[in-house]
């Protein structure tokens, strides 16, 4: 058994980052709404699966370097980055700076390769996963503002500012090429536009609540902060509509990149209402949430239906 399950973690797509963003994005949800027992519970299961993949990537990275390098290409190999600065934002709220930070220059370390690597082999149309390249980078300017409002430095807050700054640009590119079809036929994926949104007005807000900024320039942030969180709502919107009228029942791995956006937007709605003031927005950040975990929950329920008789899943 225990070869059988190795072999289907060292099967399993880069599109399984997700379920790590997912699952630490619902667990700083849950954390900032007060729900500490179940947030720590989603923070174990997401540092788990992030142990697991960490590990499969190293080992085909030296021994499996031809799938390894196709994989590089894709937008799906950016969720490793994405999934590590969502586990170090919940580390830094855990009071864990020191593997924040470790976290983050793994990330950085990782992002500038993939990015080029997957820029590199864009072309039209693109599916949904085009977008990681926005949530890969606003992902390192979440967790760097994070540690710069925790005390780690100005230079982190600077540099979250650029990478919010990149991560806009990355997503005009991935929005010109994205195959709008998806919204009504994509697997799960098509949601991640939406969710570089949401993680675009996370990153906005953490550095309006900085000291750093003030007066035009925190007026900036805060209006930036509300614009793209309405433009994240507008999106998904749009994507729910498409799910009720053309129905896609069925596990998919994408799905996790499905659930992911939810809880981002939930989580953009609770700091952008502490950053600009605007109450309604934390009642509709964890009415978002719960929606969030029940959708967290039915992903798992189709994973564990589809991979219950494992042996005959990958013989």
């Amino acid at each position: 058994m225990k070869r059988e399950v190795d072999r289907w973690w060292a099967e399993l797509p880069p599109a399984a980052g997700a379920a790590v963003m997912a699952t630490a994005i619902i667990s700083i949800g849950l954390h900032l709404t007060g729900h500490e027992a179940l947030s720590l519970a989603a923070l174990i299961v997401a540092g788990a699966l992030w142990l697991l993949l960490a590990r499969d990537f190293v080992a085909r990275l030296f021994t499996n370097r031809r799938r390894w390098s196709g994989e590089a290409d894709t937008p799906a190999a950016l969720t490793a980055v994405a999934a590590t600065t969502v586990l170090g934002t919940r580390l830094s709220a855990l009071g864990a700076h020191g593997p924040a930070l470790a976290l983050l220059a793994l990330a950085a370390a990782l992002w500038p390769g993939l990015l080029v690597a997957v820029v590199r082999h864009w072309r039209r149309p693109m599916p949904g996963a085009a977008f990681l390249v926005c949530v890969a980078t606003q992902g390192l300017g979440v967790l760097a503002a994070t540690l710069s409002l925790a005390g780690e430095g100005d230079w982190l807050g600077w540099a979250a500012l650029v990478a919010l700054g990149l991560g806009l640009v990355l997503y005009v590119e991935a929005l010109v090429r994205f195959d709008v079809g998806e919204i009504v036929a994509g697997a799960g994926d098509q949601w991640i536009g939406a969710g570089a949104l949401a993680i675009s007005a996370l990153a906005a807000s953490k550095l309006a609540l900085s000291p750093l900024w003030t007066g035009a320039a925190h007026q900036a942030l805060r209006t930036a902060t509300l614009v793209l969180l309405g433009l994240n709502l507008a999106g998904c919107a749009v994507l729910l509509v498409a799910e009720v009228g053309r129905p896609r029942p069925g596990y998919d791995i994408r799905r996790w990149s499905t659930v992911f956006p939810l809880g981002m937007t939930a989580v953009a709605a609770l700091s952008a209402a502490t950053a600009t003031g605007v109450g309604p927005l934390r009642t509709l950040g964890e009415v978002l949430l719960w929606i969030a975990v029940a959708a967290w929950l039915l992903t798992l329920a189709g994973f564990a239906r589809r991979h219950a008789q494992l042996p005959s899943t990958i013989g």
